[in-house]
């Protein structure tokens, strides 16, 4: 069983994904930035945890666009 994340982490990742969806990537690092960026965080774990759910986030994203591009393909 996994990890799980506060709601303070999943609402603020949300948040970020929906207000600068062209900015977030599958990239940890760059989503790091990101968080840094536009979240006044003085936790370093948190900053992590928020960057780390983004990324997950993305990931799923970046599979369901690709899901419906193979389904648009074969229709």
């Amino acid at each position: 069983m996994g990890k799980v994340r506060i709601a303070l982490v999943k609402r603020t990742a949300r948040k970020l994904l929906e207000l600068y969806p062209h900015e977030v990537s599958t990239d940890f690092e760059k989503n790091k930035e990101l968080v840094n960026k536009y979240v006044y965080l003085k936790s370093k774990k948190l900053r992590n945890q928020i960057a780390g759910y983004l990324t997950h986030l993305a990931k799923l994203r970046a599979r369901e666009l690709q899901r419906e591009a193979g389904t648009e393909a074969e229709a």
